[in-house]
């Protein structure tokens, strides 16, 4: 299926795919939003729509609890009135990358926009030797957690393969059998049933040969960085997130320098046990409203 052109928008759908996955790759920012896959296994979630702009720039439209919003992965618009229409008829743009932010800070505001830092979006960026390694003071807890698992488990880590999925899929199955939100949940199943046509790449941990883990990703940055979209694990397994944190990190190319584990969309607990892997920075993302758009999280 083509894009339209705007203001034609269309539903996000896999048959855009052979259009949108080679414009997203190439982008340079690493933002966990801007993949194929990231855009397209949260398109319910998100009501993703989709238009191209001139200058072969993309919009990416969609609704958060009722709130239109807009995402422009391949930067602004420079034409003022066309960034107004965007505005009114989406009511803010988010996900707006940091180098695009400060060349464009100046002139958003001479047009009478706000630009702000969206922190609850921010993606967590670790260097990918800090998470294979654990090493110094700073880790000591989390060697701790990966030693207890060690020492206590019988394991084995594959890579993940067609022959495996079901493993996969057990290993969700359980997981989400204590949790009644199904947002993710429906993502991650997708993610795995459809993990070749995405171009995903995961990893399983199995205990005393029964699947107990596993992650999935795919490369950001041109392959510089490796983004983390699902990581589940049955946590009656002492240590067992820190293994596959670790684990994974070890076997991960060396050409990627970092892993981005995503944003912890404002969650306290999820914001501490970011944290407690000590970041090397942030993905930084922004907002832009117009002068009478409300802030809608």
């Amino acid at each position: 299926m083509t894009i339209p052109r705007y203001p034609d928008v269309a539903p996000l759908s896999f048959s855009q795919r052979d259009a949108l996955h080679p414009r997203l790759a190439l982008l340079p920012e690493g933002i966990s939003e801007f993949t194929f896959a990231g855009l397209y296994l949260f398109r319910d979630t998100y009501a993703y729509r989709v238009s191209s702009l001139p200058g072969d720039h993309l919009v990416v439209a969609g609704e958060r609890e009722g709130s239109p919003f807009c995402m422009l992965p391949c930067g602004l618009p420079q034409d003022p009135d066309l960034l107004g229409d965007l505005l009114g008829r989406f009511g803010y743009i988010k996900g707006l990358g940091e180098p695009q932010a400060d060349e464009s800070w100046v002139w958003l505001e001479q047009q009478g926009y706000t630009i702000q830092e969206d922190r609850d979006n921010f993606d967590y960026l670790y260097l990918r030797t800090d998470l294979a390694e654990l090493a110094g003071k700073r880790y000591h807890k989390k060697r701790n957690h990966v030693n207890a698992f060690i020492n206590n488990y019988l394991y084995d880590e594959r890579p993940l393969t067609p022959e495996n999925r079901e493993d996969a899929l057990s290993i969700l199955e359980r997981w989400q059998a204590s949790r009644e939100d199904r947002n993710d949940y429906i993502a991650a199943r997708e993610a795995l049933e459809r993990f070749q046509e995405l171009d995903l790449r995961g990893y399983l941990v199995y205990v005393d040969n029964e699947p107990a883990a596993y992650t999935l990703g795919e490369p950001l940055m041109k392959g510089r960085s490796f983004v983390v979209h699902f990581e589940k694990a049955l946590d009656h397994y002492r240590g067992i997130y820190q293994f596959i944190n670790k684990a994974f990190a070890t076997i991960l190319p060396r050409h990627y320098t970092w892993i981005n584990r995503e944003q912890d969309l404002g969650d306290p607990g999820l914001r501490q046990a970011k944290m407690t892997y000590r970041p090397w920075g942030f993905v930084k993302k922004y907002r832009v409203t117009g002068t009478t758009a409300g802030n809608h999280g």
